[in-house]
């Protein structure tokens, strides 16, 4: 639950600080009238993301067996390489995101395109929603109900975040927000890479070469129970939603994950160094 919340709250309020950030630019630049293509946008957006959900559901619901250990595999892959790439973008784009898409805006309107603002709006809305759907189709996979809970619980809290920012209560710093939430993120894609792998494990696609390094999923108790570190014990069910935990992975998944740790964690830690450096050296100029 708590993955599939941070992911849908992440994702979401990507999704309306752009449509907010452009919403604003039209009132100040005096075409309100721009906000209804806007939010048609918006409305198409929401729909096709919905229908991609649903595309999702139907694939995976009439697969079984070795197809669906692969689809699930390949799935959970996906999920954490765009995960990984919008890490990086927005790192990256965080402090120009208000002026690029300022920038956008004049664009289609100094073309006189209303369906330019709709086009905006739907590009910046589906993205979200199309990843949205890949990332929680796969944790779906393991947990749906408690994806289910947790993505409900994200929409809430950015649908109350959005009103009290939008009514100038809480200005939020891209930079810090993108950055902060940029390492838990990091978090749940190594998860996913490592149950991609265990998965293929399964199909037989990528030799586990070791089946199981270590081994701490005991039967359950007498009472039905399973011990607490276990994959279905109190911790180690929580540990396997928020990090990927396995309590008998496979020499390749453990490989895998921390690769993904060792690599990321890397090019992540840098990133923000050299950001920081940019921005000390521009103040020193100004």
């Amino acid at each position: 639950m708590i993955a599939s919340f941070v992911i849908t709250f992440r994702e979401a309020l990507e999704a309306a600080l752009i449509i907010g950030i452009v919403a604003a630019y039209l009132r100040k630049v005096g075409r309100k009238d721009m906000e209804r293509y806007l939010f048609i946008g918006v409305a198409g957006a929401i729909l096709a993301s919905v229908l991609a959900g649903a595309l999702f559901l139907l694939i995976y619901g009439g697969l079984e067996g070795r197809a669906e250990e692969i689809f699930e595999g390949v799935a959970s892959l996906s999920a954490a390489a765009v995960l990984t790439y919008m890490i990086f973008f927005f790192a990256k784009h965080a402090k120009g995101i208000k002026g690029e898409l300022q920038n956008k805006v004049d664009a289609s309107l100094g073309r006189g395109s209303a369906w330019g603002i709709a086009a905006l709006a739907f590009l910046a809305v589906f993205r979200e929603g199309v990843e949205t759907v890949l990332f929680l189709g796969a944790i779906a996979v393991k947990e749906p109900l408690s994806t289910l809970v947790g993505l409900i619980a994200g929409i809430v809290a950015v649908t109350a975040l959005s009103i009290a920012m939008f009514a100038g209560i809480y200005r939020l710093d891209y930079a810090k927000f993108f950055k902060y939430t940029s390492v838990i993120l990091v978090i749940f894609a190594a998860g996913l890479v490592a149950y991609s792998v265990h998965e293929l494990n399964e199909a037989g696609i990528i030799p586990p070469v070791i089946e199981h390094v270590w081994d701490i999923n005991p039967p359950p108790n007498e009472d039905g129970t399973y011990p607490a570190l276990h994959e279905k014990g109190i911790i180690g069910s929580m540990l396997k939603s928020l990090i990927g935990y396995n309590g008998n992975p496979s020499l390749t998944e453990v490989l895998a994950y921390l690769g993904y740790w060792l690599t990321v964690g890397y090019f992540l830690t840098r990133n923000f160094r050299d950001t920081k450096q940019a921005a000390g050296a521009k103040a020193e100029t100004l």
